[in-house]
């Protein structure tokens, strides 16, 4: 029934294209941008285009930010070394904290290596977490990160 009173008002129109199409009304609207955002910087008060973390300026004291993780450490070597480490520590740390028993899918350091080999390999700075967890702690020290100068 649908059809036919589609094919009425058509008709009635006249030629399909005389017909609003509604989706191509709001697809040819644009989209507001989004509003500048404060550089992350801690005390710089410059502004930085959408999705963009830091300023000019202070991007050269970020490159983690731009790097591929294989170029910050995360490789093959890595890999082996993690698979070793959850093998020995299979359960999440904080999940223990409470009572829960969960298995661990990532190995994190304890304390941000920031590029610092020797921290990235020591093995006293890792922990089990699992996936939830690990992710919880890495936002929240991405928003809030300690910086050496």
């Amino acid at each position: 029934m649908r059809g036919v009173a589609q094919t009425d008002q058509h008709t009635i129109c006249g030629a399909d294209r005389s017909l609003p199409n509604i989706n191509t009304e709001r697809r040819l609207q644009t989209l507001p941008s989004r509003p500048n955002t404060p550089c992350r910087h801690p005390g710089c008060a410059a502004l930085v285009p959408y999705g963009t973390k830091y300023c000019e300026k202070h991007r050269p004291l970020h490159p983690e930010e731009t790097r591929s993780a294989g170029s910050r450490g995360y490789g093959a070597a890595w890999n082996r070394a993690r698979k070793r480490y959850l093998e020995t520590h299979p359960l999440c740390v904080e999940c223990m904290k409470h009572g829960r028993y969960v298995k661990a899918t990532d190995v994190d350091h304890i304390k941000p290596h920031r590029g610092d080999s020797v921290l990235f390999w020591d093995q006293s700075n890792w922990q089990s977490l699992c996936h939830r967890h690990h992710s919880i702690k890495t936002r929240n020290e991405d928003h809030t990160p300690e910086y050496k100068y």
